[in-house]
């Protein structure tokens, strides 16, 4: 059986996207968390491309459809967000998979075949998860449309799906998009129907024990009266993980809205990822700077302006800070972490505003908010949400003889190109690596003349 399995199962509903749902997505507060605690171990994981079953591509009946194209890109426009998605393709992971299905003697075509089948294009299905999951600009992506052909052969598109990766040496994570019953509750869209509640429970228990081959002897007419559109990729997901049991674990599941949605991670990898994520919060819960901890005045200050901004777009006017220890004016940098990974990070080199708590303040909000590498931070995110704030000391010149990554951060500077890294960051433990990163921050090449500035820190928890 493949020991290095990365499985992800999500929900899709769109509301639970803030440009779509606004504060009516924390009614699913369980599925929310989930996801985050899913964008963490994936993180840990790494993959080079992930492979999404959505029940909500162009689908056939009588065939499976690959998207084989280099780019995939889409929004949820149609619900009223604007944003748009998109990330690189996998075209020749995308190709093997077809060849190895058509191998196998099942129906495939890709989308590219008929303009209507929209290659190249992501449904809301496909967007949601992934906007919680946030894979990177570095990471691709592959779209696998279910079919209504037997459940057996989806269980050996996921068998093929995993010894393409093989084949092609790739990190691949596999990503099963699906809600459950669609019929939890009276008024539901889809109508309601008390074995809604049966069904889903059975797909939870098969789930939680790993047992996915189990989910093809569901009986027909109870998945019928569910009315699920996810139960092909959790079968599918199976196939790629292997042979039962797999190891899993089912982070949440709930349906406040009369649509179950159930969360988890399924193999080896995700398995050992998310405990490595649950250890990194068992250590940062023991440490400052973490809600409902005792930290330091001025953390606290960072904290509750960007509590104030998420909840309700509040801009606190800050307080000046009574410790005697704080300057009356200084740059400042906000640093957030969750689940012991960086979250947002933003700051000033030299003071802009009137007062140090000026500085943080504007900081904070920036770091929770502006950060380009991250969204914005949500609501959900508050609780467990890790607030350093570093405060600058006056930058001196320096040669790299003068450098030590642990006690001064460093500034590069050629022309108006400027980069900064702060000092004793985890894993920064020699000048060559400090001074790399700082010009890599800056958009300059490795082997670029550059003037040197060090300084010191007071750090605060």
């Amino acid at each position: 059986m493949p020991t290095d399995v990365f499985g992800v199962i999500s929900p899709h509903p769109p509301i639970f996207v803030p440009d779509v749902g606004g504060r009516e997505a924390h009614v699913a507060q369980a599925s929310l968390d989930a996801l985050e605690t899913g964008r963490a171990a994936l993180a840990r994981f790494a993959p080079e491309t992930i492979v999404l079953m959505s029940p909500h591509a162009p689908a056939a009946a009588d065939a499976f459809i690959v998207d084989v194209s280099d780019r995939l890109t889409g929004s949820l426009e149609q619900f009223g967000a604007r944003k748009v998605y998109s990330w690189p393709g996998d075209p020749e992971l995308a190709r093997a998979i077809v060849d190895g299905i058509d191998a196998a003697d099942i129906p495939a075509i890709t989308r590219d075949v008929d303009d209507r089948l929209r290659p190249g294009w992501l449904d809301h299905a496909s967007i949601v998860p992934l906007s919680f999951l946030e894979p990177t600009e570095s990471v691709r992506l592959v779209i696998l449309s279910l079919s209504y052909r037997p459940y057996a052969e989806h269980r050996r598109v996921g068998e093929i799906v995993r010894q393409a990766a093989e084949n092609l040496g790739r990190r691949v994570a596999f990503l099963a998009s699906g809600d459950m019953s669609h019929r939890l509750k009276p008024g539901a869209a889809a109508g309601y129907s008390p074995r809604a509640v049966e069904l889903d429970a059975a797909i939870e228990e098969r789930v939680a024990a790993g047992r996915f081959s189990a989910l093809m002897e569901l009986d027909p007419d109870l998945v019928e009266a569910g009315g699920e559109c996810g139960l092909r990729s959790l079968i599918t997901l199976g196939g790629f993980a292997g042979d039962d049991p797999v190891r899993s674990k089912v982070l949440a599941y709930e349906g406040p809205w009369g649509v179950g949605y159930l969360t988890a991670l399924v193999g080896d990898e995700a398995i050992e990822s998310y405990q490595r994520v649950a250890a990194a919060v068992a250590q940062t819960g023991r440490k400052g700077g973490m809600a409902g901890t005792e930290e330091s005045e001025i953390v606290s200050l960072a904290r509750e302006t960007i509590e104030a901004y998420v909840r309700d777009g509040t801009v606190l006017e800050p307080a000046q800070l009574a410790g005697a220890e704080y300057p009356e004016r200084a740059g400042a940098f906000v640093s957030l972490h969750r689940l012991g990974m960086l979250r947002g990070c933003i700051g000033t080199i030299s003071p802009t505003r009137p007062t140090l708590a000026q500085e943080v303040a504007a900081n904070a909000i920036q770091a929770a908010t502006e950060d380009p590498r991250f969204p914005s931070l949500g609501v959900n995110e508050l609780a467990d949400l890790e607030v350093k704030v570093d405060v600058l000391h006056a930058p001196e010149a320096c040669t790299l003889d003068d450098l030590d990554p642990k006690a001064y951060g460093v500034i590069v500077t050629r022309g108006y190109r400027r980069g900064l890294l702060l000092p004793d960051l985890e894993g920064v433990d020699d000048v060559a690596s400090q001074v790399a990163i700082a010009m890599q921050k800056a958009g300059l090449p490795p082997d670029s003349q550059c003037d040197l500035q060090r300084f010191k820190v007071d750090r605060y928890t």
